[in-house]
């Protein structure tokens, strides 16, 4: 048996196991105008699934986005300050227009310090971009291997394992890993590796996949003491709460997939550390067995607080933040989120923010000490 599928041993998905911990407090941002940032808006063209990209002068955030629901024409603007405005639509290479899938963007480092944004295409190939001027120029999209998949990639991890080292995740259903392919009923979660800084990567080897549970759209955390992975995935057949897998040696084995508390049960969790230690994750909510007070969020765009600790033990965490109404009830939320120098959170995604109006990209900016002063106010 592959390495990869040397799980170990089972942690339980019943909810019995979980450890028993209060209900996050409640937080609606969505009347907050204030906050919010149109990043881009198109009469009568749909525009989804951003991705964003913080460069290190701390205020320059990059953001890339499809025209159409996961495929279409690649559309890239910049912030200069830290997303409170963005540019105009910049130009991109003649090939960006071909994009089949949503694109990701992630930064990089080569094993000589060669500083990149690598930018993924998804289906079959998977295509990739290139830029070494901090997004001022870009190669084309070319392909990487005879592979392919959906939401290629959710995320690109620095590994401990050596400088220029990544890992990267991604699913498929059977119809785009190899040219031809033909829907199963059970997805494959696969994960490649890179050792030249995102520019080569390995042939992708299977992670995990179960007749009970379909798996995907997987996001990554690394522990506060860098020991540990964890990775959050969408359960797609919405028979359980969303799921998340551990490794402890870079990615070489994972445990078995148990589930997450209700307060983190959605799609396309993106997460990043606050400077006290905490977590905000955003994703899009929706919840198979819905309480009462997380239906008032169901198909919204929602964000999470809690600790790592709080991942590991399935504690139900400190805040559910209802970021925007999303008026479709669906269709929303792949969200890039970025933590500026001041702590400010910089989260950004598209959703049907009107009725009958086509969606549209926007971000929403606050700090944890103002959500813990909305809380205390409550």
């Amino acid at each position: 048996m592959h390495r990869l599928l040397q799980l170990l041993p089972l942690i339980s998905c019943c909810h019995a196991t979980l450890a028993v911990a209060t209900e996050p407090v409640l937080i609606d941002l969505n009347q907050d105008t204030g906050r919010q940032v149109i990043v881009d808006r198109e009469p009568g063209q749909y525009l989804g699934h951003p991705s964003t990209c913080l460069l290190e002068d701390g205020k320059t955030i990059l953001c890339v986005y499809p025209k159409g629901h996961g495929r279409g024409a690649i559309v890239y603007k910049r912030s200069q300050d830290g997303g409170r405005t963005w540019s105009d639509r910049l130009p991109t290479p003649a090939n960006w227009s071909t994009s089949q899938e949503v694109p990701t963007l992630h930064r990089v480092i080569g094993p000589d310090g060669t500083r990149r944004i690598i930018m993924w295409s998804g289906l079959y190939p998977a295509r990739l971009a290139v830029s070494e001027d901090d997004g001022q120029t870009w190669s084309e999209l070319r392909p990487v291997g005879a592979w392919g998949g959906i939401v290629v990639m959710g995320f690109v991890e620095a590994l401990r394992t050596g400088r220029g080292h990544y890992l990267a995740m991604f699913h498929d259903d059977g119809r785009f890993f190899r040219q031809d392919g033909k829907r199963v009923p059970t997805f494959k979660l696969f994960q490649t590796r890179s050792s030249d800084g995102g520019l080569n990567w390995s042939d992708p080897q299977v992670v995990f996949q179960s007749a009970e549970v379909n798996l995907c759209e997987p996001g990554c955390l690394r522990s506060p003491d860098g020991k540990r992975l964890a990775v959050l995935l969408r359960e797609n057949r919405r028979r359980k709460n969303s799921q998340i897998i551990f490794s402890e040696d870079e990615g070489q084995t994972w445990t078995a997939p148990r589930e997450l508390p209700l307060s983190l049960t959605g799609d396309r969790h993106t997460g990043k550390y606050a400077s006290d230690g905490r977590l905000f994750i955003s994703f899009r909510c929706n919840s198979p067995r819905a309480a009462s007070a997380q239906r008032t969020y169901e198909g919204d765009w929602v964000g999470w607080v809690g600790s790592w600790d709080d991942l590991q033990q399935g504690r139900s965490g400190q805040y559910v933040v209802r970021l925007k109404d999303n008026t479709k009830g669906y269709d929303t939320a792949y969200p890039g989120v970025e933590r500026l120098p001041d702590d400010t959170f910089v989260t950004t995604t598209y959703g049907h923010w009107e009725n009958d109006a086509a969606p549209y990209v926007i971000s929403v900016r606050f700090t944890l000490a103002e959500l813990d002063t909305l809380a205390r106010r409550r």
